[in-house]
């Protein structure tokens, strides 16, 4: 399938701490920490454009402080950035604990990332797309709520399919299920981990979560860490994806890489289970490194 991938999401400065614990209250904690690119769309489209697709733009809002780094370390991962500079607030900043496990836990400052505005949608952004998709992050609060639910309506005016990948448990569970989901109507493809899934639903088996979205989108995969993924149409499972073992360093990033490389398989021709196997292995791959972007390089 030809034409570009659209991402409209975050950008965001990651500033990974791995440790190997315990944490030691009010002293120092040995760490090996790195100051990385990251944010959910982002990261979902620099993975894209690993996993093969030709033509990945994205949009986004960043803080002037680190705009250039940002957009030439899109431009490396082969990622066309459309980014809007904010002068009032920086970038969005993440810190993410990541312990022996590799379990991540993050503080997230927004910065800009959430102040992208309607202003900053164009429907020319949809010229030469074929698929759009819609970082969750920007669902949770209400300036880029609205931008997205803008591009979303745009994209089906236009006949392109939208995916939106949830992208925060803990955000879900601010905001509500219920006002989440009214938020992401009419997407094709939903991308939730298990924990999303089951807030969503109220469910806590991934596989009856899974099918019961399926019967709000059209296409739903659950990733479900290293045991995989699901696929639901219709509101059944239809597949199970196993994923591949390997020694996990850093999770972060891991659903990113699986939603990017699922994309680019998806929009070369794969089918549900085959974009899976590929968005498994690159999930694989993703927690065998710090951070969350794909290897450059």
């Amino acid at each position: 399938m030809s034409g570009a991938l659209l991402v409209v999401g975050d950008v965001v400065t990651d500033v990974v701490a791995r440790y190997r614990g315990p944490l030691a209250p009010a002293t120092d904690t040995a760490a090996e920490i790195r100051t990385l690119p990251g944010g959910a769309g982002a990261n979902v489209a620099c993975w894209a454009a690993h996993g093969g697709c030709a033509d990945v733009r994205i949009l986004g809002r960043v803080g002037a402080d680190r705009a250039a780094w940002h957009e030439e370390r899109l431009r490396r991962a082969g990622v066309r950035p459309l980014l809007v500079r904010d002068a009032g607030a920086p970038t969005a900043t993440v810190v993410a604990l990541v312990d022996g496990s590799a379990e991540r836990t993050f503080l997230t400052d927004s910065g800009a990332a959430l102040r992208l505005a309607p202003g900053d949608w164009s429907p020319k952004l949809l010229d030469g797309v074929t698929h759009l998709h819609l970082s969750g992050y920007l669902f949770f609060a209400g300036t880029s709520r609205e931008t997205a639910r803008l591009a979303l309506a745009t994209a089906r005016e236009r006949g392109v399919p939208v995916s939106v990948d949830p992208a925060s448990a803990g955000f879900v569970r601010e905001l509500g299920a219920a006002p989440f989901l009214a938020a992401v109507e009419g997407a094709d493809l939903f991308l939730p981990n298990a924990d999303e899934a089951a807030l969503l639903t109220g469910l806590a088996a991934p596989e009856e979560a899974a099918a019961a979205l399926s019967g709000r989108f059209p296409l739903v995969v659950v990733t479900t860490g290293a045991a995989g993924a699901l696929v639901a149409e219709s509101g059944r499972i239809v597949a199970r994806v196993v994923a591949p073992v390997v020694r996990a360093v850093d999770s972060t990033g891991a659903g990113d890489a699986f939603t990017g490389a699922f994309l680019a398989a998806h929009l070369s021709g794969a089918g549900p289970v085959a974009a899976a196997e590929a968005g498994c292995r690159a999930g694989a791959t993703a927690v065998t490194a710090l951070g969350g972007r794909p290897p450059t390089g």
